[in-house]
């Protein structure tokens, strides 16, 4: 009998969306068991809501450091094997470098650090610590964004011409507006979210669909930020261009207060065969498009599709997939991994996905700085 893989989770404690989209996911394969963590700074709530989950409190933690001393001090066989860092972004390196260190595979939220330099660092610390190391780069869970992935390998589309990839919310616009308000959210705070918002939250989110869609890498970007008010230090919208090759080239539209949108992620690849649209509020359905025939359209599940997108598929075709099934998917592959078991590459982002999203992140931001000019991104 396969044992399952024992799971310790940093964040995600109360009413975190992110905490329960992970646990639900762990959950969904039935591959992980999760054994404890530290959920929330609050002592006092870090046990009611270890409580209130059903787990026994005898590995709910106080905090990071008292995490580590204590599962280092179990035996190898009764402590964590992965940990879920669901924490804000300033705490993503401190904590995924202790643990690498350590020896404990890693499952991060994105953006994976605050800078380039220290994706860099922990890059070098993974490789030399053999461990698993997955960014929840959670759309490229989904069995249709899957499907557009091995389609574009097969050369479904032929040379790719353009990329547009539209991410937009409006949920800042209920922060925004009252400076008092702005300071409720650690998103709009330089110290504990890093350099930018919105490009750092979803726009390396468009991004990395991007090249884990396509098998491009992005060369350069010209960017250009709206911060809406004076004195408010982070991006909230931002537009960039990308430039893959000469005549290959790209956009990025993201925004945090398009008024009334949801979770408005479009992705449209177009090549000189064809064109693939993917939106994520109607995840089900992937179009293709063409010039000599009438619109297609692949839905998960059936036979016609690829292996990758077949294994995120869990229900018959016609049931709706979601975005719970999308994260386990990642989890799903990250056991695999971790049991060192065959997996496709496409199964969770990695490492470099991480480096190339921060990579990315900097240069949007220096390019905006210098007043809107062609940056390139760092290999």
């Amino acid at each position: 009998m396969v044992k399952k893989i024992r799971l310790g989770i940093l964040g995600g404690g109360g009413d975190s969306l992110i905490g329960e989209l992970h646990r639900v996911a762990a959950f969904i394969n039935d591959n992980y068991e999760i054994v404890g963590g530290v959920f929330t700074p609050d002592w006092k709530k870090n046990i009611k809501f270890s409580e209130q989950i059903g787990l026994p409190t005898d590995r709910i933690y106080k905090d990071f450091d008292a995490m580590i001393s204590n599962e280092l001090n179990l035996p190898e066989s009764e402590r964590m094997e992965v940990v879920s860092i669901l924490t804000p972004n300033f705490l993503h390196f401190p904590m995924a470098k202790e643990l690498i260190d350590a020896g404990f595979n890693v499952i991060c939220e994105k953006p994976m650090t605050t800078t380039y330099a220290e994706a860099k660092i922990l890059e070098n610390a993974l490789a030399k610590s053999k461990k698993v190391f997955a960014l929840t780069h959670t759309y490229t869970g989904y069995s249709m964004v899957r499907q557009m992935r091995e389609m574009i390998k097969l050369g479904v589309l032929g040379k790719i011409h353009k990329v547009d990839v539209q991410y937009y919310q409006g949920w800042i616009n209920k922060l925004i507006h009252d400076p008092e308000k702005r300071k409720t959210t650690w998103r709009l705070d330089p110290e504990k979210s890093g350099e930018s918002c919105c490009v750092a939250d979803i726009g390396v989110h468009a991004f990395n669909m991007i090249e884990f869609t396509t098998g491009l890498e992005v060369k350069s970007v010209l960017a250009d930020f709206n911060y809406l008010y004076s004195d408010n230090k982070m991006d909230i919208d931002a537009t960039m261009l990308l430039r893959f090759s000469e005549h290959v080239k790209g956009i990025v539209r993201s925004s945090q207060i398009a008024t009334g949108e949801e979770n408005c992620l479009t992705i449209v690849i177009y090549g000189e065969k064809g064109g693939l649209k993917w939106e994520q509020e109607n995840p089900n359905f992937l179009y293709v498009l063409s010039e000599d025939k009438p619109l297609q359209v692949y839905k998960p599940g059936h036979a016609y599709n690829s292996e990758l997108s077949l294994d995120g598929a869990k229900l018959p075709p016609g049931h709706p997939e979601g975005i719970f099934d999308s994260m386990a998917n990642i989890y799903k592959g990250v056991a695999r991994a971790v049991r060192d078991q065959e997996y496709n590459s496409g199964e969770f982002p990695t490492m470099k996905d991480g480096v190339r999203g921060m990579s990315f992140v900097e240069k949007s931001v220096e390019s905006n700085k210098k007043g809107n000019v062609w940056v390139a991104l760092e290999n």
